[in-house]
C-alpha cells in the first residue's frame, strides 16, 4: 500500500472502532494492567462471551497479582473453571508470582519485561504493553492476521505460522503515534473478530471494503495447507477436561470416579499421567488425586 492508500485504511479503521467497539471490562478507562494481562490469557482461543465470567470471578477473587501470588496453584485450576486449556491458569499463577517478586507487583509496561515472565510470549507481551500501557507494538493475534492477510495481501487466510514478511506488513502500517498506534492494534482485532470473521465475512458492512485487496480479487479461495478444525468429542482434550472437572467439585478424586467419568481405560490412564505431569493435578495415594496445594 501506499502512503495515501495507508492513511485511508487507518482513518477508516479507528473510525470504524470508535463507532463500533464493545465495551468490554479490560478495555475500560479504569481497567487495570493486570485485568488486561488476565483477559489476553483468558482470549487465547477462547470467544469472548465465555471469559466474561470468568474474568469477572478471577478480578473479584484476585484483583492483584499479588493476590493470586497467595494462593496455590490448584485454586487458579479451580478458577480457571471450563474455559479450557487450563495450563493457562499455571501460567498465569507463575506470571503473577515473578511480578510480585520482580516487579513489586505491578504489571511492568515494558515488552522486555514481560517477555521475561513465564508463560509470556511476543502476543501476550505486545498486546500488554499495547493495550494496558498504550505503547506501540505490532500485535498479531489470529484476528488482526486475517484482516491484514484479506486487505493488504489479498489472500483470504493467512499461514498457519507468523511469517517474516507477514510481519514486515504489519509493522510498516503501524501508526508512528504511539497512542494511535495503541487504538490501531486493538481496532483491527475488533473488526477480524466482528466483521471480517473467518467463515462469513461482513465485506458489505467493512468499513474498508473499498480498499481490501481480497475483494478486489474476486474472494479467490484459500489455496494453502488445509486449515484442519480442532475435533472433541472423545479427544484427550475431554478426557482431561471431565477428570479436571471432578478434581474443581471435590477435595479428592478417586480412580472409581474417574472410571465412571472415562470409560476408555489406556485413554484415562494416559490423560491421568499427564495432568500430573503437567502440576494440574498431584497424586496423594494410589488411586487419589487431588488439585495441587
Amino acid at each position: 500500500m501506499d502512503a495515501a492508500q495507508t492513511a485511508a485504511l487507518h482513518e477508516s479503521v479507528l473510525a470504524w472502532y470508535d463507532e463500533h467497539a464493545r465495551d468490554l471490562p479490560w478495555r475500560g478507562l479504569d481497567a487495570t494492567p493486570w485485568s488486561v494481562m488476565v483477559s489476553e490469557l483468558m482470549l487465547q482461543q477462547t470467544p469472548v462471551v465465555r471469559v466474561l465470567p470468568v474474568h469477572a470471578a478471577w478480578l473479584e477473587r484476585w484483583p492483584t497479582p499479588a493476590d493470586l501470588a497467595a494462593e496455590t496453584t490448584g485454586e487458579a485450576v479451580r478458577m480457571w473453571g471450563r474455559l479450557g486449556y487450563p495450563r493457562r491458569a499455571l501460567r498465569l499463577h507463575a506470571a503473577a508470582t515473578a511480578i510480585v517478586e520482580r516487579h513489586g507487583g505491578e504489571v511492568p509496561s515494558s515488552y522486555d519485561d514481560l517477555l521475561a515472565l513465564p508463560g509470556v510470549g511476543d502476543y501476550t507481551a505486545s498486546a500488554i504493553a499495547s493495550f494496558a500501557f498504550g505503547k506501540r507494538h505490532v500485535v498479531l493475534d489470529t484476528n488482526v492476521r486475517r484482516v491484514l492477510a484479506r486487505a493488504v495481501t489479498g489472500v483470504e487466510f493467512p499461514s498457519t505460522a507468523v511469517t517474516r514478511a507477514e510481519r514486515d506488513v504489519a509493522t510498516a502500517l503501524l501508526p508512528d503515534d504511539e497512542a494511535t498506534a495503541a487504538t490501531w492494534a486493538v481496532a483491527t482485532m475488533e473488526l477480524g473478530a466482528l466483521v471480517c470473521t473467518a467463515r462469513q465475512p461482513a465485506c458489505d458492512a467493512c468499513p474498508v471494503a473499498g480498499l481490501c485487496a481480497w475483494r478486489a480479487a474476486g474472494h479467490p479461495a484459500y489455496d494453502g495447507p488445509p486449515r484442519r478444525g480442532q475435533a472433541w468429542a472423545g479427544t484427550d482434550r475431554q478426557c482431561r477436561g471431565r477428570i479436571l472437572a471432578l478434581a474443581r467439585d471435590a477435595d479428592v478424586v478417586t480412580a472409581a470416579q474417574v472410571e465412571a467419568a472415562w470409560p476408555g481405560a489406556e485413554q484415562r490412564e494416559r490423560c491421568l499421567a499427564g495432568l500430573v505431569a503437567d502440576g494440574l493435578l498431584t497424586q496423594i495415594t494410589p488411586g487419589r488425586w487431588a488439585l495441587p496445594g
